[in-house]
């Protein structure tokens, strides 16, 4: 019980990684994605998809995917 309420207030809970890149991706767009986080997913020939692959393997970079997600919501509230 107590797992689940420290979720409450988690941005990220119940959050795919698949719609985080969707909504980073609408709000920045590729390019500026390659700006904040300079991985080849998102500077040659982008896609969902392959950014899943990627991020899906790749811990650090996941994090740093998390973490402008939860910047970006804070500029937009």
């Amino acid at each position: 019980m107590l797992n689940t309420m420290s979720q409450v207030n988690n941005p990220l809970h119940g959050k795919t990684l698949e719609s985080i890149l969707v909504e980073l991706h609408e709000y920045y767009g590729w390019e500026q994605l390659a700006l904040h986080i300079p991985v080849n997913c998102f500077k040659q020939d982008p896609s969902i998809k392959s950014s899943l692959a990627f991020f899906r393997k790749t811990e650090w970079a996941r994090k740093k995917v998390e973490a402008l997600y939860l910047e970006m919501i804070q500029h937009k509230s």
